[in-house]
């Protein structure tokens, strides 16, 4: 057995923040491209394809991203149960950092013709490999090291980075977008959120250095030789619930912050500025939520609030297309507002209730490849299949509502087959959990 005291335990606010910062640097590097590819990829990229189509293949680089998640999350997740979970979130750092830099450096389709949207899909896949093992490196050294009653509350830091991430990807393009003409952004200007990711890095991997390891990982005797092996074989079902029941979080999230940024300004004329502002004042209200209702999952389980979370986003989906389609900013930030409440009900616990549903020796890899499975479900398709359907409603893309209420109910389904994981029970549902 390890030695766990050969590592000084540091405070959990300090630790919590580090991971914070970690997670959000990370996920501005995946929202920026978001952004761009709702705004600018299309034209500059896909300039042979009429507007929808290059907004359909912009989107589809996008869902690349996400295909690379899982394979992320088994490349670090087996770093992660093997070497530890430290060395995940350095690595992760320094290839989606990389990634997003040279993003910014890609000459367009005017330029190098063809070799162009290819070299976007390399470099997004990258972004994607390094995000996927990000989430469980970051999630499961701060789950680890918290005491067990506030598990909920300590490890819900990282998961407030995404929205932090959200608010500085759009927060730069934001402030562009009102300084340069139309002209500018789209000849230089997109690309400086993407330069801006180099010294986020920078910032991240300082923040990170003195981090110790999990105390759970070093007490572990026998690492498993072949995490994802052991999973597949022992946690497949498991696997697949997780994957299923996160997948309505991830459509409601990308419908909001990347689909209706589309739809918004090429079908109804809304200007990018409008949309920018409705979009994060609803996601900063999300995130500092996040530790709010975690705290409830501490309190009262991590499955109610997941069932919650879930109906409520059946019942929002079909008002949220209603209110955007207005075109109006207060009803657009409302609906936008009623769809994160019901997703942060869900992914505030998250960070806590994944761990927890596996054996520490395949934990990393368990948890992360689940939560990234679920990504693939419901963050890749969700701006293609929305855009899609939009095109062939009228004014008000009941379609959209319709898809998204359907991947809800899907994930209220699965959330009720998995069962509750708070400490008080945590012994009776699985003997192998901490």
């Amino acid at each position: 057995m390890h030695d766990v005291h050969t590592v000084k335990a540091p405070s959990m606010p300090r630790l919590a923040a580090a991971s914070l910062a970690g997670t959000a640097i990370e996920f501005y590097d995946f929202f920026v491209y978001g952004t761009a590819a709702a705004l600018v990829l299309g034209p500059l990229f896909f300039p042979t394809f009429s507007p929808l189509a290059g907004t359909l293949a912009a989107f589809a680089t996008f869902g690349v991203g996400f295909v690379a998640r899982p394979l992320g999350s088994v490349l670090f997740g087996h770093i992660g149960d093997r070497r530890g979970r430290r060395p995940v979130l350095v690595v992760s750092l320094l290839l989606t950092g990389a990634s997003t830099v040279a993003v910014g450096c890609v000459p367009t389709y005017d330029t190098i013709g063809v070799a162009a949207p290819l070299l976007l899909l390399v470099l997004r896949f990258l972004q994607g490999l390094g995000l996927g093992g990000e989430w469980g490196g970051a999630v499961l050294l701060t789950a680890e090291h918290a005491p067990a009653e506030r598990r909920g509350l300590w490890s819900s830091f990282p998961q407030v980075g995404p929205a932090v991430g959200f608010v500085l990807a759009n927060g730069v393009v934001l402030v562009l977008s009102v300084t340069l003409t139309e002209a500018q952004f789209a000849r230089w200007g997109w690309r400086v959120p993407f330069w801006a990711a180099g010294a986020l890095a920078v910032l991240g991997l300082w923040l990170r250095s003195s981090l110790p390891e999990s105390p759970r990982f070093l007490e572990i005797d026998d690492h498993a030789r072949v995490p994802l092996a052991e999973v597949v074989h022992d946690h497949w079902r498991l696997v697949l619930l997780t994957a299923g029941a996160l997948a309505a979080g991830y459509a409601i999230f990308y419908a909001v912050t990347t689909w209706s940024l589309a739809y918004a300004t090429e079908r109804l004329g809304v200007s990018r500025t409008v949309m920018l502002v409705c979009i994060m004042a609803a996601v900063v209200v999300k995130g500092s939520l996040t530790p709010v209702m975690a705290m409830l999952g501490d309190r009262f389980g991590r499955r109610p609030l997941c069932l919650v979370g879930c109906a409520a986003a059946a019942l929002w989906m079909f008002p949220l297309v209603a209110l955007l389609s207005t075109g109006e900013p207060l009803p657009m930030f409302l609906g936008f507002l009623g769809a994160l409440l019901a997703f942060v009900t869900m992914f505030a616990v998250i960070s806590a209730y994944l761990p927890e549903l596996y054996a520490p020796r395949v934990r990393c890899t368990g948890a992360a490849v689940g939560y990234n499975l679920g990504g693939v479900l419901g963050g890749a398709l969700t701006p293609i299949v929305a855009t899609a359907l939009a095109e062939r409603s009228g004014r008000v893309p009941w379609g959209v509502g319709a898809y998204l209420t359907g991947i809800a109910l899907l994930s209220l389904g699965c959330f009720a087959l998995l069962p509750e994981t708070r400490p008080v029970r945590v012994a009776a549902v699985r003997p192998a959990t901490d």
